[in-house]
């Protein structure tokens, strides 16, 4: 799963790289939707990835959002909260699509700046649901504050960015404000969701066609970190879901890598054992032999 940067959001949108971004501000910028997907000329629908920005979106039209653990449905008008630790996909259902929508970098938002934490608000810790199904009336206020976001962007106030953050801040609470009482719960199977993200996340990684190549996920913490859920949830739902637990299905896959590497190439015992994820080539040949019985030189033998 890859995270994409805000130069690649920019790129992928078909829009030039503005010359506002920095390592000591940040970047902020605001959109209107219907403009962005007139430009991008293309769906708007985003693979699941997680963001190195975050994101306030207002979306008028009909859509559905999919997260590791839950898939929400949105009928009308919703405002959404993303988070770079949280992957997601969006899929539009309609072209009908409208509304409005702001990205910033954490520099953007320091606490020096801010005087909050971003990751300790509600709105955008991890296991909630950052998706809020809004009113007409709901609407047209988060409209508004969109509205001053883009007439402050081309104004040459000398703390235009100031005032951009409180507007950030206005819309977090805003949200949070709704949290309680509208936010939208699941309605796919959440458990069959986790599992075949993971099973996603697993077969990304192969097949390793180079020895400068290495899993980068190797344990079954690092894909609960990539579906931005505990590691105890997801070996129950997958232990649920194909009775086998994470580090058994991560291993078979593996040890399946192992013998088509021994098998199809000329690399070394040492080199295979490096792309799969195995510092030490003792470790890689307890590994291989607890799996198959046989050590890799027997199996390529």
């Amino acid at each position: 799963m890859k995270i994409i940067s805000v130069a690649e959001f920019y790129e992928d949108k078909n829009m030039p790289l503005p010359d506002t971004i920095s390592r000591e501000i940040g970047h902020f910028n605001v959109f209107d939707v219907a403009e962005v997907l007139a430009i991008h000329k293309r769906t708007a629908t985003m693979p699941y990835n997680r963001r190195a920005f975050y994101k306030i979106n207002l979306i008028i039209g009909r859509n559905r959002a999919e997260y590791a653990d839950k898939v929400i449905d949105i009928e009308k008008s919703a405002l959404i909260f993303s988070t770079p630790k949280i992957p997601y996909n969006w899929i539009p259902q309609d072209s009908a699509q409208a509304g409005n929508f702001c990205i910033f970098t954490e520099e953007f938002m320091t606490p020096s700046k801010t005087g909050l934490i971003l990751e300790d608000l509600p709105i955008f810790k991890s296991g909630g649901y950052p998706v809020f199904e809004v009113t007409a009336e709901e609407k047209d206020e988060i409209l508004t504050i969109f509205k001053k976001m883009i007439k402050e962007m081309s104004s040459n106030y000398a703390y235009k960015y100031d005032l951009l953050r409180n507007y950030i801040i206005e819309l977090i609470h805003y949200g949070q404000k709704l949290q309680p009482t509208t936010a939208l719960y699941p309605t796919h199977n959440a458990g069959s969701r986790v599992s075949s993200l993971f099973v996603e996340l697993l077969e990304r990684q192969f097949p390793i066609e180079s020895t400068r190549q290495q899993l980068q996920l190797r344990t079954p913490k690092d894909y609960a970190d990539r579906l931005a859920i505990h590691v105890n949830h997801l070996n129950k739902v997958l232990k649920e879901q194909t009775g086998r637990t994470t580090t058994d299905l991560i291993s078979s896959r593996i040890t399946q890598e192992a013998k088509i590497l021994l098998r199809q190439t000329s690399w070394t015992i040492s080199e295979i054992g490096y792309c799969l994820g195995f510092e030490e080539v003792a470790h890689f040949s307890n590994f291989f032999r607890k799996q198959t019985s046989l050590s890799p030189i027997a199996f390529r033998a």
